[in-house]
């Protein structure tokens, strides 16, 4: 922390020394935690107090999270920085290390201008130069993912609950697949995951990952929302609902031949409408698939229940023999990983069949995994976030017997949609890991060497929230946007 010059005096002179007035610092979220106790030495900005900066990246003693850690904890009496530990909790000083690195990312930052692309005019990284084109720009309401079909045309999910299907010429055939799952728009929840298997052409199997509606159970009762006037003054009821897999064909643009690849016990629906997850990665005959915690918290750590796993099965749905809890009692079919909150991209390294995942962490925290048989990533005993509204969640950051992330993202980046670029089209990127992020708008691009991240870019940013990133068959980068809804694509600058 930075040499604090005064913060003793501050301290005892300016009203806390008399104990009725000391505030209660354990009901205070971060924002005004920091106000009442740091402000006085470090400015409100973080920037501009006596005790110096604590957003310019210039640590004095450590820059680590753990280092700044103890620094609140421990103090520099000596330099007039006082010591927390007695008077905070340890989940409250971790708070203050998450609002010390978001407002030190936002002060960085300022100023520097990433790429966002301007339709027809070069966009230059540090390995390649490309252009934007438009796939579609209209139609689709809030497509989710996209997979590309032998013939060159490509299938597209929609959120509410369509399949659609951009022809070969670029255009968006005007009707949805007919058929295709029922499915319950709630909250985070839709049709979502696409994806053809690597097999396609000798047996024509689709996958899809979806808001389940075999099990709805009883709507609840629609309350009022005092926001809202006239007719759409009661909120839609909600019904029950998880993350289902099931794949099918299309012939004559109908959904036909579907079978159930994973489905969980009816007694684990809920109403609640976030954290799905659902992504795909097919290798060596077997499915891997995400299923999201549902905002649940300890249930991610049973392994009989469904939440905050990411599952191995054989590609029809059967349980592999040499799944890690095989023959446990009570543990549900497929489980080969847990304790993830809810990792919305899935990818596999073309280098060495490595398996990662991207997740979403609350705030602060997101994280990208090496996916390993039968360990445990953590949640919500770990994490590097705290809560949305700035309370705190656990100071613990690592515990023995829970896997570390590869790297993680404070201020989160919401990282959703993943994939290895495999393709020497833009020979600069090959086998790097496009990382796509909705809150941030991005694109970034990782090269992993010997499993660690080297690089991180970001080679696009501002053209909406980024749904899903994938490689084409054709090597370009194929890009699903929400708001607005549409699909780019990035193609090779001309020289």
């Amino acid at each position: 922390m930075k040499t604090v010059i005064g913060l003793a005096v501050v301290y005892l002179l300016g009203g806390l020394a008399v104990a009725d007035d000391v505030p209660d610092y354990s009901k205070m979220k971060v924002d005004k935690l920091y106000m009442a106790l740091c402000s006085q030495c470090h400015g409100q900005d973080l920037h501009e107090g006596v005790g110096g900066s604590l957003v310019d990246g210039k640590w004095k003693y450590g820059a680590t999270d753990a280092e700044i850690f103890k620094s609140i904890a421990k103090g520099n009496v000596e330099l007039g920085m006082m010591p927390w530990e007695d008077t905070i909790s340890a989940e409250q000083i971790r708070s203050l290390v998450i609002y010390i690195r978001e407002k030190e990312k936002a002060f960085r930052i300022k100023g520097i201008e990433f790429p966002k692309p301007v339709p027809g005019k070069v966009t230059t990284t540090k390995h390649a130069s490309y252009t934007v084109e438009t796939v579609v720009e209209k139609g689709l309401e809030i497509p989710w993912a996209i997979a590309f079909l032998p013939d060159g045309s490509k299938l597209v999910t929609e959120r509410p609950g369509n399949l659609r299907v951009i022809n070969a010429d670029g255009t968006l055939h005007p009707n949805p697949i007919q058929g295709t799952p029922k499915v319950i728009h709630q909250g985070q929840g839709g049709m979502m995951e696409v994806a053809i298997h690597p097999d396609y052409k000798d047996n024509g199997w689709i996958y899809l990952g979806f808001a389940d509606a075999s099990h709805p159970g009883e709507a609840s009762k629609p309350k009022a929302n005092p926001k809202a006037k006239g007719k759409g003054s009661k909120k839609k009821p909600r019904v029950n609902t998880i993350t289902a897999v099931v794949r099918g064909k299309i012939k004559n643009g109908k959904w036909v031949d579907q079978e159930w690849i994973w489905k969980a016990d009816k007694k684990f629906y809920s109403t609640s409408g976030v954290h799905f997850g659902t992504r795909f990665v097919f290798k060596d005959g077997y499915i891997f698939f995400v299923i999201g915690e549902r905002g649940g918290m300890m249930e991610v750590q049973d392994l009989s229940n469904p939440k905050g796993k990411i599952y191995r099965l054989f590609d029809d749905g059967r349980e592999p023999k040499d799944n890690p809890f095989v023959g446990k009692k009570d543990v549900v079919k497929g489980v080969w990983t847990y304790g993830h909150r809810n990792p919305q991209g899935l990818a596999l390294d073309p280098r060495d069949a490595s398996i990662y995942s991207t997740e979403h962490g609350p705030r602060g925290g997101d994280e990208l995994n090496l996916i390993q048989k039968g360990h445990n990533y953590g949640w919500p005993v770990i994490t590097y976030g705290m809560n949305y509204n700035g309370s705190p969640m656990t100071a613990l950051t690592a515990k023995e017997g829970m896997d570390q992330p590869v790297i993680h993202w404070t201020p989160s980046i919401a990282a959703c949609g993943l994939d290895f670029y495999n393709s020497k089209v833009f020979p600069g990127w090959e086998n790097d890991l496009l990382v796509g992020a909705l809150r941030q708008q991005e694109v970034r691009r990782l090269r992993l060497v010997n499993k660690k991240v080297t690089e991180q870019e970001v080679i696009l940013k501002g053209l909406g929230r980024v749904r899903d990133v994938a490689c084409g068959p054709d090597g370009f980068v194929y890009v699903v946007l929400n708001s607005p809804d549409s699909v780019i694509r990035l193609v090779p600058a001309k020289p």
